[in-house]
């Protein structure tokens, strides 16, 4: 319960401030305001967000029950995660962060929003191979080097 509780306190803080605060001023001080009518842009970014939303909820729970711990990098998981949305890409957390961003500049037609997303997966990118990649080819040697063979980084395959 106490990994449940600290997972979910991590994901808040950054959710709060990647995934709402950070947009939210930029769609501020792009001068755009929630659309007057919905129509089906504005139902393609809810279901984009929804799906994105729901990869997010599920990739916190899979670290939690599967992997022991959370997805904070100064708390990660005791084992390798492997399975739930890991099971098909190797960072489906970060992807399903991007499709919810994506998902809220669709709604707002916001080409701003739309450059954050660009920025995040690419700062994202330069953490995963840089950091992450290499921690967890130390803490789990041979199982993530054939977990990393059998499943794509940001696309479904290998390598």
């Amino acid at each position: 319960m106490f990994i449940l509780i600290r997972a979910l306190t991590y994901a808040t803080l950054f959710i709060g401030f990647v995934l709402i605060a950070v947009p939210a001023r930029l769609l501020a001080a792009s001068g755009l305001a929630r659309p007057e009518e919905i129509g089906p842009q504005q139902i393609a970014g809810l279901i984009t967000l929804a799906a994105g939303a729901v990869i997010v909820a599920a990739c916190v729970l899979t670290f939690v029950v599967v992997g022991r711990g959370t997805p904070a990098p100064f708390d990660p998981p005791r084992r390798l995660v492997a399975r739930g949305p890991y099971a098909i890409i190797r960072n489906p957390m970060y992807v399903g962060a991007a499709l919810a961003m994506s998902g809220v500049a669709l709604y707002y037609g916001s080409w701003w929003l739309l450059g954050y997303v660009a920025f995040f997966l690419t700062v994202t990118h330069l953490f995963v191979v840089t950091y992450e990649e290499p921690t967890l080819r130390e803490t789990f040697g041979e199982a993530y080097a054939e977990y990393r063979a059998g499943v794509g980084r940001w696309w479904p395959g290998g390598v």
